[in-house]
């Protein structure tokens, strides 16, 4: 099977089934938000099951297909519709530390293995710090590295008992910006501050665990967000180890640069994913950016994201399962209480 640079991306998708995904080539994963969830709770969950099923027989037989969802819990959390609201990392690190952090990502791994997920995109490991308007609030657990640590290392504990991988985020550390990389390219100009941020991915990062590199400009990045820069990803001089993915490329912060420089820099900097996750336009101009790049250093990207998802637990090939599912609800409900 020869490599397809479309492998490197792990896509969006604006569809509830299977059969409204357009035909495209193959990608290496598929994120999955709460516009492709069905909100109905009696006929939501199992219809997600068969669109997860559906696009690993589709997309997954050779290699599983990543199939990943940001469930954070708190004010990120997809499954909100059928599950209702639940505490923060924050609110849980300070109530019930380690073990109730550990208890939640156990929690969220049991449910996202249910609907067929092998990835979610969690936890934060940036550090609390306060500022209001960067969308990042109460999602961090503490402002103290060790802290900030331990919290990710239970969830992350918990969460992969179930099977479901992990993903620290946002690489080198968000905490302390002043803008939501959403909208724009924050920036952070204290080297200690940085430095002291890195602390709980070097923790906890190992080479097959993901991290999500986020698009933040710090002093050795020059004028390119970390996301796009190799001190900042496979090449960095911390020596911190990772399955290095970007953060949204259609996000603002890396909105300056054309598509082509966006993906060859991303490309360059040692990523094995590039999450495209909004729109048709993005998803060509992304593989449109892929095929004029040397052969070689993309072919690297795509084997390394195949050796990763050799790695991911296979989908249960078992109808989906609501009488658990219905007692794993119950239990999520109680626990936010």
């Amino acid at each position: 099977m020869s490599p397809s640079c479309a492998e490197t991306i792990w896509m969006g998708i604006h569809a509830r089934d299977a059969a409204e995904v357009p035909a495209v080539p193959v990608p290496g994963g598929v994120v999955m938000f709460a516009r492709n969830l069905d909100p109905d709770p009696a006929t939501g969950p199992a219809r997600c099951h068969a669109l997860i099923r559906d696009l690993q027989v589709r997309w997954g037989r050779e290699v599983p297909l990543a199939m990943a969802i940001d469930q954070e819990g708190g004010p990120v959390s997809r499954l909100l519709c059928w599950v209702g609201e639940t505490p923060s990392f924050r609110h849980i690190w300070l109530t019930s530390g380690a073990e109730g952090a550990r208890a939640w990502g156990r929690l969220w791994g049991e449910g996202l293995a249910l609907l067929g997920f092998n990835i979610d995109f969690a936890p934060l490991a940036d550090l609390h710090d306060g500022i209001p308007g960067t969308g990042l609030g109460d999602r961090r657990a503490s402002g103290d590295p060790v802290q900030a640590a331990e919290a990710a290392g239970a969830f992350l504990e918990g969460l992969e008992s179930r099977g479901v991988k992990g993903c620290l985020k946002h690489f080198p550390g968000l905490g302390g910006t002043k803008v939501d990389s959403h909208r724009a390219l924050p920036e952070l100009t204290d080297p200690a501050a940085i430095l002291r941020a890195l602390e709980p991915f070097r923790a906890l990062a190992d080479p097959g665990r993901l991290v999500m590199v986020g698009h933040v400009r710090t002093p050795w990045s020059g004028d390119l967000p970390a996301s796009l820069h190799r001190g900042h990803v496979a090449g960095n001089p911390w020596g911190i180890p990772g399955a290095w993915i970007t953060d949204d490329m259609e996000m603002g912060g890396v909105g300056g640069f054309p598509w082509p420089e966006r993906v060859r820099l991303a490309i360059e900097a040692g990523h094995l994913a590039l999450l495209v996750c909004q729109s048709q336009e993005a998803l060509d101009a992304s593989l449109a950016a892929l095929e004029t790049l040397p052969a070689a250093a993309v072919e690297a990207a795509v084997l390394a994201g195949r050796a990763y998802r050799r790695t991911l637990a296979p989908m249960d090939p078992a109808p989906f399962d609501r009488p658990a599912w219905d007692a794993w609800v119950a239990r999520v409900r109680q626990a936010a209480l």
